[in-house]
Order: structure tokens, then sequence, then C-alpha cells
């Protein structure tokens, strides 16, 4: 599955009007970036208030419901920099 593929999931989930009130960016390296900002989901690299960096396989199963994001986090899947508390808010949308 690819980032665009992964920001279209994401968008579905968030068709109800969800809005996290801040951005956000998963970062897969090589395979791209997903940008939640507010209620905007692209694939366009930006600055943001919070960088969860991941795997695209992580990533994937994150938005599939497959990964627990805080087992991810506790087993190192996935790391945090920037305003963990936006991160928190992600549970909406996971």
């Amino acid at each position: 599955m690819s980032t665009q593929a992964i920001a279209d999931t994401i968008k579905a989930k968030m068709s109800d009007g969800t809005d996290i009130g801040s951005s956000v960016k998963f970062d897969c390296g090589d395979d791209g970036v997903v940008v939640i900002d507010g209620s905007e989901v692209s694939t366009e690299n930006k600055d943001t208030d919070c960088t969860i960096k991941c795997d695209l396989d992580v990533l994937q199963d994150l938005v599939a419901g497959d990964l627990d994001p805080t087992a991810a986090f506790m087993q190192g899947k996935i790391k945090v920099e920037g305003d963990m508390g936006v991160a928190m808010k992600l549970s909406s949308i996971l």
C-alpha cells in the first residue's frame, strides 16, 4: 500500500467531519509522508506540530486497526517527535 492509499483511507475515516485541531506527519522515510492538518489529509511534506516516524507497513497496520498505537510506541515501532498531546488525539482516527 502506498502513502497515497493510506492518506485516502484516513480521509475516509475523517469524512464525518473529524478535525484533530493540530497537524501531524507520519514520516515513512523513503516511502513518503502522510500529513494530517486539522481535517485535511495529504502526502505533501511540510512542518507539523508532531512527527511520527515509522515504517510504511507499521503505518498501514495502525490505520487498518491491526496494531495498537500505544503498543507500537512501547515496542519502538513508532517514534514521536514534537507535541505528544497531538499524537494522543489520533486515537479517534486510528
